[in-house]
């Protein structure tokens, strides 16, 4: 029982972390009805200007914890919004009266010079991290092995909550989401109303990556270690868990996420860690053949 509570611990962690890349690729497709595969490039550009904000940061002598954290998080997601507006103005808007597959093509060649980018500014080697945020609680005991939820844990948790509250505020209450919802349900109605289309869909973009750039500094602070290549395990993921939860819903992308993180975490520590992504996958499948619009995803509506 208290291995499965541990397990369970770091399930929910780690969902969280997918969960937040998952809501960018939602709300892209909610939007425009297009998945934009440089997503989890994004979220691997935002670990590395943490990194980078990170070590400058300490250098110039600002060593409180918490406010060495808050500067990197702002300007990562600062420095990362710019990334995906960039996205949607070169490998998207000139492509959004083409047929579907031209941008798919164009956001697949970003993630590649994305990747490439990094990989000759930064190196191929990993960047480590000392541990920054240590300790935890300890949940309970028994003949030795200890339930631990750490503070970096509750941490993840935490701001994963907070942001999926926040925007779904922001979706139901402001005259931004009144227009991303306008927009979701019919761009040329919504344009001969007054809404503003082209920045609808950039300030999405936008949004969305910079919950990657949250994501990516979470990621550095729990495992210590990233390089190039993170982004595209970390989006495929991320892309599994909104197909699962129902691409185009929030709700659904953030279960989605909790769901491949808990079935990672439980596969590793149960049966075998090579096959984890295989039981991934496997449980995709089957709710696709039995529930093709995801957990929480409704049957898309052809317009007449």
């Amino acid at each position: 029982m208290e291995y499965f509570i541990q397990q369970l611990i770091n399930g929910v962690t780690l969902g969280s972390i997918y969960g937040l890349i998952a809501i960018g690729y939602t709300m892209v497709y909610g939007i425009i009805g297009m998945i934009n595969f440089a997503h989890g490039d994004i979220f691997m550009v935002g670990a590395f200007i943490a990194l980078i904000t990170l070590l400058a940061v300490t250098a110039m002598g600002i060593t409180f914890l918490p406010v060495a954290l808050l500067i990197v998080l702002i300007i990562s997601m600062l420095m990362t919004s710019v990334w995906g507006w960039g996205v949607e103005r070169l490998a998207y808007r000139p492509l959004r009266g083409s047929f579907r597959l031209a941008p798919l093509i164009t956001a697949i060649g970003m993630s590649i010079v994305l990747q490439n980018f990094v990989q000759v500014v930064q190196g191929a080697r990993v960047k480590p991290l000392p541990p920054q945020i240590t300790g935890g609680i300890t949940i309970m005991e028994k003949d030795g092995f200890l339930v631990q939820l750490s503070y970096m844990q509750i941490l993840i948790i935490v701001t994963t909550v907070l942001l999926m509250a926040g925007f779904t505020l922001l979706i139901n209450k402001t005259s931004l989401g009144r227009a991303q919802r306008a927009c979701e349900q019919d761009q040329k109605m919504a344009s001969l109303l007054g809404v503003n289309v082209d920045r609808t869909i950039s300030l999405t973009f936008v949004m969305g990556a910079a919950l990657a750039s949250v994501a990516g500094v979470m990621f550095l602070l729990y495992y210590g270690v990233i390089d190039f290549y993170i982004g595209f395990l970390a989006g495929v993921k991320a892309f599994t868990a909104a197909v699962l939860g129902g691409i185009g819903s929030l709700p659904g992308a953030m279960l989605g996420g909790l769901l491949i993180g808990l079935i990672e975490t439980f596969w590793s520590g149960y049966f075998s860690v090579e096959y984890k992504d295989v039981a991934a996958f496997s449980i995709l499948a089957i709710v696709l053949i039995f529930m093709p619009s995801g957990l929480l995803g409704k049957p898309e509506v052809e317009k007449v």
